[in-house]
C-alpha cells in the first residue's frame, strides 16, 4: 500500500484549508505558499474536491475556496477517496498468494477505518504540539491498553 503525492498533497490542502478557512474564501496561491506545493497542481486536485462536493470554491477579487462542510464532518477517506487516491494492500504483487490474501485485506481495512475516523478538524487542532494521531492515540481511551509501556514492542492490538 502506497499513498502518493496527490492524496499526501490533498490531504494536506484540505487540512491548511479547514486550520485557515474560518473567515471566508481562501485562495490556492496561498495554500501552495504555506504548504510548498504548486499551484497548478492544487488547482487540478482541488477541481476534483470540488467535484465530489468537499470544497466550494468563489470567484472574484476575494474569491477561493471553503469547505462545505464542517471540518469535523469531512474524513481523511473521503479527501484521498476524492482525488482517486486507492487505498488496497491487496493490489500490491505478494497480496496474490492466497497465504497473505487475509492479511493484506485485514491492514486495507484497518488504515480505511483509521482514515475514515479522522477528521480534518482533528488534523488541524493537532498542529500545535506532539501529535496523538501519529502513535494511534487519537481514538483510544488513556487507560487503553495499548498504551501499557509493559506491553511488547510490536504487539498488535484488537482495535483499529
Amino acid at each position: 500500500m502506497r499513498l502518493t503525492t496527490r492524496g499526501r498533497y490533498a490531504v494536506t490542502a484540505m487540512a491548511d484549508l479547514a486550520l485557515h478557512g474560518a473567515h471566508g474564501p481562501v485562495c490556492i496561491g496561498t495554500i501552495a505558499a504555506r504548504q510548498g506545493i504548486s499551484a497548478a497542481y492544487l488547482e487540478r486536485l482541488f477541481r476534483r474536491l470540488r467535484d465530489q462536493g468537499l470544497v466550494c470554491s468563489t470567484r472574484g477579487a476575494h474569491g477561493g475556496y471553503e469547505l462545505c462542510r464542517c471540518a469535523g464532518e469531512i474524513s481523511v477517506a473521503e479527501v484521498i477517496a476524492a482525488v482517486d487516491e486507492p487505498l488496497d494492500a491487496t493490489r500490491c504483487p505478494s497480496a496474490d498468494n492466497d497465504l497473505t490474501r487475509c492479511l493484506w485485506a485485514g491492514l486495507t481495512r484497518h488504515v480505511q477505518a483509521y482514515l475514515s475516523a479522522t477528521t480534518l478538524a482533528q488534523l488541524s487542532a493537532q498542529r500545535g504540539g506532539a501529535s496523538d494521531l501519529a502513535d494511534g492515540r487519537a481514538d483510544r481511551p488513556a487507560d487503553d491498553p495499548a498504551d501499557d509501556p509493559a506491553q511488547p514492542a510490536g504487539a498488535w492490538s484488537a482495535r483499529p
